[in-house]
């Protein structure tokens, strides 16, 4: 893939809950490879919908979404294929409670990409590793905190080998003291090039390594700015109102 193509593009996105509360409308974004999108705004927005939209966990009723040129919004689209393409990390960690953590990392790996158990227990151990988790491979998920559950949650989403990996406010089920344990993480797989969408209210994240902002309000995308513009010169009313509560301290 070129650098400058488009890996996520959503057009003229709308979607609604039963016949009249519009959740999403007329949405426009594309993501190019390697960059980080940082979605914002204030709670109901539509910003975590807009993520699970993208690989399919939220049907739309109008317009397209696709993931490096698969049409997410075809009906012959094969979704498991292409949720193990787009990695996802929730709020909550959504870890087997019965299986150790190398079994969580492995069993997508082994059903959906077919690897061999030698293949995918390679791969587990790598990821742990790289997530500084090494040591708790045998555990299960209960003996872990809630950062440790979290950094698990990202490693194997990337022993599918993503294009992209989406964050749904991973870290607002945390305490505060495990919240950047999993920043760092984040902001590594930022560094090494992954091609990210978060949505979360740690500003100090986005200012970090967000490409751009995308400030959502009432469903619509109001606003997207490069990082540095967004958060010091935003361009709608807004914006600025949401900016100035958040950013007081």
């Amino acid at each position: 893939m070129a650098e400058s193509e488009t890996v996520i593009e959503l057009r003229d996105v709308n979607k609604w809950y039963g016949q009249t509360f519009q959740v999403l409308k007329n949405c426009n974004l594309a993501v190019t490879k390697g960059e980080v999108v940082v979605i914002c705004g204030p709670s109901g927005s539509g910003k975590s919908t807009l993520v699970k939209c993208v690989n399919a966990l939220e049907p739309i009723q109008k317009g397209t979404i696709t993931v490096t040129g698969v049409e997410v919004t075809d009906a012959r689209t094969n979704l498991p294929k292409l949720r193990a393409r787009v990695g996802m990390v929730f709020q909550s960690f959504e870890l087997f409670p019965h299986m150790t953590i190398l079994e969580n990392l492995c069993i997508g790996q082994r059903t959906v990409l077919g690897r061999n158990a030698e293949e995918a227990i390679a791969k587990a151990k790598e990821l742990l590793d790289r997530v500084g988790l090494a040591a708790h491979a045998g555990k299960y998920p209960g003996q872990l905190s809630g950062g440790q559950q979290q950094r698990v949650a990202i490693a194997r989403a990337l022993a599918m080998d993503p294009v992209a990996m989406l964050f749904d406010e991973p870290t607002s089920a945390l305490d505060p003291e495990m919240i950047n344990e999993v920043l760092d993480v984040m902001v590594a797989l930022a560094q090494e090039g992954m091609t990210m969408m978060v949505v979360t209210h740690e500003m100090g994240f986005a200012r970090k390594v967000a490409d751009r902002i995308v400030f959502m309000d009432e469903g619509e995308i109001v606003e997207i700015g490069e990082r540095g513009t967004f958060f010091d010169h935003p361009q709608t009313d807004r914006a600025k109102s949401f900016l100035s509560k958040i950013l007081v301290h």
